[in-house]
């Protein structure tokens, strides 16, 4: 098992409370951190407006952010997880790609997803298009991605994108290309996407959900002639931890009085339930994470990447997990 973690960037709320001049410095030391513990990897998320209720909080820009961590990290691997491919043009977001990599020394993962968030689309005059649309785009996406840093000239004419003589220099550092992650567990055509281009997948919000598109995948890759085994099946995992279940309750009673006056207090153990109970992450102490975890091991899992609601001001939990967590797992 592989792990990476996100450091906090704003997008759920978790830089509320700091000056915005020491918001930068947070997400660095932060990414720092996480470098320094031994993860293999760093990442944000690629949004505009906060979650669960857009508000006035400072939200990072992702390859804003790609761009410094690459200009200010040493050895961990830079990913977003994931890019929205409805945002920019794949020809420009390549281009920025394979400057960032040549940047960091060949330490870029390219993370990319059909989006989602209707209200950023809405925001910013983006057309949020029906999902067959935006996986389509993401398909083109990808393959105009994928030819940019590989091919010196790229002429492209598809449905959604028109390419006459696209350039891209420098390449990226690595050979022979950036890897590409797909999200999504969109059974008919995300799925099928990534069992053509993908070198990482991210899906399933609930173990059940992973073993069922981990099957639909598999199928997916007989049907196009690819290994299932050449591609890494990743998950994201929101934690909260403690070295006694007390701390664990500690901890959890922190995070929902943390987004009480954003949800409201009649939504705030739904939210939580929603986050770490019924899917999407796991509250426990080290021993109870490592049996969560193991069984999604068994089960194909080869990457996880983690998220602490609190890692911007307290980074107790994220050196917990690096230390009793990881060792058991790796």
């Amino acid at each position: 098992m592989r792990f990476g973690a996100f450091t906090p960037q704003g997008w759920r709320h978790d830089l509320v409370g700091v000056p915005v001049d020491q918001q930068w410095p947070t997400i660095l030391s932060t990414a720092k951190v996480i470098e320094d513990l031994g993860f293999e990897s760093v990442w944000v998320y690629d949004h505009f407006h906060p979650v669960p209720e857009p508000d006035q909080e400072p939200v990072y820009e992702a390859w804003t952010l790609m761009a410094a961590l690459a200009a200010t990290t040493n050895s961990v691997r830079l990913g977003q997880m994931c890019t929205c491919n409805s945002y920019r043009p794949p020809s420009y977001l390549a281009k920025v790609a394979t400057s960032i990599d040549a940047i960091s020394g060949g330490r870029l993962e390219m993370g990319i997803g059909a989006g989602w968030y209707e209200h950023e689309y809405d925001g910013y005059g983006y057309e949020f298009a029906k999902p067959s649309v935006r996986i389509g785009m993401l398909r083109e996406g990808v393959e105009i991605m994928r030819r940019m840093w590989t091919e010196d000239v790229v002429d492209f004419d598809g449905t959604y994108y028109n390419l006459k003589g696209a350039l891209c220099q420098p390449k990226p550092v690595q050979d022979p290309m950036i890897p590409m992650w797909i999200a999504g567990g969109g059974p008919k055509l995300t799925l099928n996407v990534a069992a053509r281009y993908a070198d990482y997948t991210n899906f399933g919000y609930t173990f059940d959900e992973f073993k069922q598109k981990s099957e639909i995948l598999a199928d997916h890759c007989e049907r196009v002639g690819r290994d299932f085994d050449d591609i890494v099946r990743t998950t994201n995992f929101n934690i909260v931890i403690g070295e006694t279940e007390a701390e664990v309750a500690e901890r959890t009673a922190a995070i929902k009085a943390h987004f009480a006056p954003i949800v409201g207090e009649d939504k705030v153990d739904k939210m939580f339930a929603n986050n770490y109970v019924n899917g999407g992450g796991i509250a426990g102490t080290p021993e109870q994470i490592v049996e969560r975890i193991a069984e999604w091991q068994a089960a194909g899992l080869g990457y996880a990447i983690v998220y602490f609601q609190e890692a911007g001001t307290d980074r107790r939990g994220l050196e917990l997990f690096a230390d009793q967590v990881m060792p058991h797992l790796t």
